[in-house]
Parts: structure tokens; sequence; C-alpha cells
């Protein structure tokens, strides 16, 4: 598309330079921009496009698109100054690729637990209606047959990876695509979404996490809505469609309320034991590996079986089948027959080995909220002592250190506390501010040598194996699918099953060397 006819859906504040180059790519990192690309200069927190014009340029980009044109315009360039790089860059890469969620219906997953499951359990359900969905995740990125592993540290990409995506999964087939859309990626300020037409807004549940970024818990509500206020500017501008435009809430979460009055589109509800939800889950029995329930849809019910433990599993099925049902405009109740066939999402509640007297368990639990779903389940399921390693990720919330601190030794005989993503805080830092809620929760937990602080998440994993007894359950929390661990000076790549199965093996050679 030549830059004439992309920008001419942008309202430009100015600009400079001749020429109409032909852009293919929209960059906003300058280190891959080329001869087919235009630069987009975000401002940042750590570092601003605007200091990296030139490079790009030098690179091959032909257009630039900024908030302030240099002094020195580089006479290779066309350059157009926008109110807002971010808006823009959306507004552009949605233009790009020809708005491909105009063409096929998106469903959005948004919470702060549960999404990423929520969505590949959406993924699969479809799939086994014979629909060819496609999805983003956190963890996952499936654009064709296969799903591969998501390599980007966002949850939510920024616009053109999503706009790209999405035309992707059109081109390979795919006739709806299901994304997990983050507060990150919701905010106006990131804009990652701003122009991505939502069929479908499914809330799992929303507690304390990402303030640092968000300012207050009412703002991080506020920017998680706009995935229902996105339903009716979907409705505006798609008109007529083949498809429902809707939401789902958790009936039981204290501001689904909230989201219900952030759309004018129906929103249909789920819960567990909540005679006022649509879809309705009762008489619970889990046990470490499944969960037994009579699920309620209008005047019906049945037993079913979900493959997978705890409450929190659940709700995140019943939103799952809540959502795939009404979009097909089937009975939900049809669907929980395709539960036995869909596997599990890998870095959640992922069990490493079962040939051991001791269950060593790998979860991406890392909010307070999490914690307190998870944590109960895991002790009631124990026979002998509930083992924790975890950290908190530097740079983000901190807030939530002692909370999870406090949590931990409520429920956990041993709390091992280690490195998550430290960025540019000290480990020992963040360590001890974890610890300061595991100290007013248990007193003696430090001085009884059940409090232990190991920067290095190798070790930590290490010493819990070692520790372990016979009918212990050992989880390892916060990292879950994530392929690095961050760190001021570098990034060290990173597989939590694949360490914890080393150490396991180590372990067993240990018991066995005479």
């Amino acid at each position: 598309m030549h830059l004439s006819r992309l920008a001419k859906c942008l309202p430009t504040v100015a600009s400079c330079g001749s020429g109409d180059p032909l852009i293919r790519r929209l960059v906003y990192d300058s280190r891959q921009a080329g001869p087919d690309s235009a630069f987009v200069a975000l401002p940042g927190i750590h570092v601003d496009g605007h200091d990296f014009i030139a490079p790009a340029i030098a690179a091959g980009a032909r257009a630039v698109f900024c908030e302030a044109i240099p002094d020195e315009p580089d006479p290779r360039a066309v350059y157009i100054q926008v109110a807002d790089s971010r808006h823009a860059m959306s507004t552009l890469a949605a233009r790009l690729y020809a708005d491909p969620s105009r063409e096929i219906p998106v469903i959005g997953v948004t919470g702060t637990d549960g999404k990423s499951t929520t969505t590949w359990l959406i993924d699969q359900i479809l799939t086994q209606q014979d629909l060819e969905s496609g999805f983003i995740s956190t963890v996952l990125i499936k654009r064709d047959i296969r799903p591969e592993k998501n390599s980007f540290r966002q949850s939510t990409p920024e616009a053109p990876e999503i706009q790209g995506f999405l035309r992707e999964m059109i081109d390979n087939g795919k006739e709806v695509a299901v994304v997990e859309a983050t507060s990150h990626g919701l905010s106006e300020r990131t804009s990652r979404l701003r122009d991505v037409q939502f069929h479908v807004a499914v809330l799992t549940n929303i507690n304390h996490e990402h303030l640092e970024f968000h300012g207050s818990f009412e703002q991080y509500r506020s920017d998680k809505a706009n995935l229902f206020r996105a339903l009716d500017r979907c409705a505006k501008r798609i008109g007529d469609s083949d498809w429902p435009i809707f939401g789902v809430v958790n009936a039981n979460d204290p501001n689904a309320y909230y989201f219900r009055n952030a759309t004018r589109q129906e929103v249909l509800s789920y819960g567990v034991d909540n005679p006022e939800a649509d879809l309705i889950a009762t008489d619970l029995e889990s046990t470490a590996e499944e969960t037994r329930c009579v699920v309620h849809w209008n005047r019906e019910a049945r037993e079913v079986t979900i493959p997978f433990p705890g409450r929190f599993n659940v709700d995140n099925v019943l939103a799952a089948i809540l959502a795939a049902a009404h979009l097909l405009d089937r009975n939900p109740l049809d669907l929980f027959d395709v539960l036995g066939r869909i596997k599990p999402l890998p870095g959640r509640m992922q069990i490493i080995s079962r040939e051991h007297p001791f269950l060593p368990i790998v979860d991406y639990a890392h909010t307070p909220g999490a914690f307190e779903t998870v944590l109960p389940m895991m002790k009631d399921f124990t026979r002998n002592r509930l083992i924790l390693v975890f950290g908190s990720a530097g740079e983000r919330d901190l807030e939530k250190r002692p909370m999870q601190g406090s949590i931990a030794a409520r429920h956990a005989q041993v709390v091992i506390l280690t490195d998550e993503d430290p960025r540019g805080e000290d480990s020992w830092t963040i360590l001890e501010e974890i610890a300061r809620g595991c100290d007013q929760e248990d007193p003696a937990i430090r001085s009884e040598g059940r409090l232990i602080l190991e920067p290095d998440r190798r070790t930590a994993i290490r010493r819990a194996l070692d520790m372990a007894e016979p009918g212990d359950t050992l989880l390892f929390l916060g990292k879950g699918h994530e392929s690095s661990i961050i760190y001021a000076d570098r990034v060290e790549p990173w597989d939590e099953a694949a360490v914890v199965r080393e150490e396991l093996e180590k372990t067993l050679a240990k018991s066995l060397t005479p």
C-alpha cells in the first residue's frame, strides 16, 4: 500500500518530505526497519522512539510517523506528524492489513487470572465443533494448524503484530479468532487492541494486578472494561452481522455489574453455586486431576466431569463453554462432551512427574487472587507438606508482594522465595518484600527454617526437590510457560518444566548413589 493511501485514514498535524513510497510493514523497532517499512516513533518509559528515527531511516525506512518532526529532517524520508503515535499505529495497522477483524468474529478474553486457559479452551471447543479457529494468548499463538510458542514478552503484542496475525488467520482459512485481551493491551495508553472489532467479550475475574501501570484499581478495571465497550463499536461499525455480539461475565465476581454496564449489548453470566447466573455449576467434587459437578442451563441439568482440578478451572470451563455455545447458537450443555478430548495448556497446573512419592507441579499463578484460588485447593489435596517456590516480578506491582507472602505462609508449610523477573530491581529487595508478608502471617516461619530466600531459581528448585518427602506437593509458581528470566543486564533462557525435570533426575541419581 502506498503511503498516501495508508495515511489517508489518519488525522495529521503536519508533514514534510516528498514521495509516495510503497509500505508493506509497520515497525516500531529501528532494528526491524527496511526499504518496505514505515517507522512509528513511540514514546516509552525507558526509551523514546523519536531517538531512533535516524537509525530507522539509515536501515531503509522511507516513511516516519512521529509526534514531533526532527529539527533537521532527513530528505530520504517522508515525515508525518500525529497527535498520538500509538493511536496512529493502531489505525495504520488495521488499514495496512485491510481490517481483518471485520471479516471474522473475534472473541476477546480479559480478566486478572484464567485468560490464557479460557482462550485455549474456547479454541479447542470451537475446533471440536468443526469451526476453524485461531488464537493469540500469553502462552501460544495459532495462526495456522499448529499453535506456536508466543515469543513476545507481551501477552498482547503491539497493534501491527495483532492485525498481522489476524490477517494470517484469515488467509489460512480461520473462521473465528480468539484474543487474550490484557489490561495493557486494552488501555488507550498502548492502543494495541484499539482497532480490533470484537464480537464477544469474556470476563474471567478481576483483582489486584498491574497497578504500577494503571495507577489505581479503578483505572485497571476501566481499562479491562474497554473490551466490553468495544462491543458497541463493533455493533455500529459492522452493522448486520451473521454472528451475535455479546458479553460473558463471571456472576460471582464483585465487579461483574461494572462490565455489564459498560455495553448496551446482551451480557450472559456464569457462576459456581450462583442461582442468578445463566450457566451454573453446583455440587463440585474435586480430586487432584478432575472435578465432577452438576451444570444447569435454563431448566436442564447434567452431571459432567471437567478434566481439570479446582473451582477456578470450573469457572474457566463455564466461561469458554458459554461463549462458544452462544456464538454457535447451541445449548451449552451439549458442548461439555468435548471436554474429554481437550488437551491441558502447558505451564498451567502441569504435573511434571508421577513417578516420585511427591508431586511436582508447575503453574503460572502469580497474583494474590490466583494464590487465594490455587493454594487452598492444593493444600486440601496434599497428604503431607505443601512446598512453594515463587517470586514476584521486578518493576511491577509492588503492593502485591507482601500479599503473596501472606497467602503463601497461610497455606504452605515451606516457602522458598526466588527470582521471577527482577529486571532493574535488586533481587534481595524483592524477596524481602515478599518475606515481610510471610513473617506477618506466620512469625515463626523464618526462625523454624520454613522460609528460604534463594535468588537463583534453579538452586531454589533444587532445594525444594532435595527436601521433598513422601506425600508432599511441590508447587513451582509464577513462570509457567515463560521462556526467559529478565535481569537488568541480561535475559536468561528458561523453561520451568524442563528445569524441574532436570533437577528431578539429578535428585534421583543422587539418591541411587551408594
